[in-house]
């Protein structure tokens, strides 16, 4: 069987792609404070972070990591969703387990509306990707891959999310 290109299809992805990371920044964020980094990487691009994932599976005994990093190797672009740690001053909060962000502070932990802000801004661009058809999932693997690889080129970013998406006849992010 010949393999027939997906050009019109991998160039609809990448508009899909834009259109998410525009919810993404659009989504709404504590206090109004935006403090999302996006990229969206394409073949062979994200390479570094298949290596990593698949490292870790191995030595650090996850199989989800080499898992996730089959189905990102089947994906045509990847996009980063990334949240700089940065306490947000809620008064009477303490949803990241310290009294107060000044606790948080010393401590060098992450502020649960990071986390937050985090989870709706990929929600938001997933969202996108479904109203388009495109295949998608949310991997928590591919943000650590991505952080540990230092990929963000910034150190206030500690905690990330990759959405890989997919245009085949068959969703490679489905029955793993």
């Amino acid at each position: 069987m010949k393999n027939r290109s997906l050009g019109p299809e991998q160039k609809a992805l990448l508009d899909v792609a834009r259109l998410m990371c525009l919810a993404a920044r659009t989504a709404p964020k504590t206090k109004g404070i935006d403090n999302i980094v996006l990229k969206i990487l394409k073949k062979p691009a994200f390479s570094k972070i298949i290596k990593e994932m698949e490292r870790t599976a191995t030595e650090e005994n996850k199989s989800s990591f080499y898992r996730d990093a089959q189905n990102l190797k089947q994906s045509g672009l990847l996009i980063l969703i990334g949240c700089r740690s940065n306490p947000m001053g809620i008064t009477y909060c303490g949803f990241c387990g310290h009294n107060n962000c000044r606790e948080l502070s010393k401590t060098k932990g992450i502020c649960a509306f990071n986390s937050i802000d985090l989870g709706i801004a990929a929600g938001s661009a997933v969202s996108i990707a479904c109203l388009h058809h495109a295949d998608n999932r949310i991997m928590y693997s591919i943000g650590k891959a991505a952080i540990k690889k230092d990929l963000f080129k910034d150190k206030s970013i500690k905690q990330a999310l990759g959405i890989p998406l997919s245009a085949s006849g068959k969703n490679p992010f489905f029955d793993r």
